[in-house]
């Protein structure tokens, strides 16, 4: 998991948040030969708006994430389609998820 800034006691896991190493792959997409097939073009807008998603909800969202999310992650709608592919009733997180990804 993502553990934030060094800091002591340091937890176990990698040492920044979630976002930053969100925000460094999608820097390293637009970088990467980007003659080539597979390179995120820079006219795209950065990945939480792509992903309709604001930054103060994202850094809730995140903020222990394995703890509030324990399958999925994902708008009502998805969620819902996702536990009828997988014969399942309910997941951990729904409510969340509705508050933090309305749509």
């Amino acid at each position: 998991p993502f553990v934030g800034y060094p800091r002591e006691p340091m937890p176990e896991g990698l040492p920044f948040r979630l976002h930053d190493y969100l925000t460094l792959v999608d820097w390293t997409g637009r970088c990467l030969r980007e003659d080539k097939r597979g390179a995120i073009d820079q006219a795209l807008p950065p990945i939480l708006e792509r992903l309709h998603i604001e930054a103060p909800e994202w850094m809730e969202m995140t903020s222990g994430f394995e703890e509030r999310f324990k399958t999925l992650v994902g708008n009502r709608k998805r969620i819902d389609q996702a536990c009828e592919q997988l014969g399942q009733r309910w997941v951990h997180g729904t409510r969340a998820c509705e508050r933090l990804m309305p749509g």
